[in-house]
């Protein structure tokens, strides 16, 4: 698999359709890893970049970082604390 941060020049693609779907033919020095992408529009072009997975849990909490803080409908309800009754186990 080519790497990804390696500058490459431009090179013409095939589009064609998949069912009710337009997708291009990506050549092979410009494979992503995985099977998944996140797909954007800036301006008139397109930018396809593979998803990343945390592998770790110190990549996990970075992810989580980004995420907004909970609001209070996240927060759970108030819950009446009743004292404990003895029960009879016999």
């Amino acid at each position: 698999m080519p790497t990804l941060s390696k500058p490459s020049r431009p090179k013409e693609a095939k589009l064609f359709r998949n069912n009710r779907s337009q997708a291009v033919r990506i050549p092979v020095e410009f494979e992503l890893p995985g099977d998944r992408v996140l797909i954007h529009r800036e301006g008139s072009k397109l930018i396809i970049e593979p998803v990343t997975r945390p592998t770790n849990i110190v990549e996990l909490l970075a992810e989580w970082r980004k995420e907004a803080p909970l609001g209070p409908e996240d927060q759970f309800p108030a819950i009446e604390d009743m004292p404990a009754r003895p029960e009879d186990m016999f």
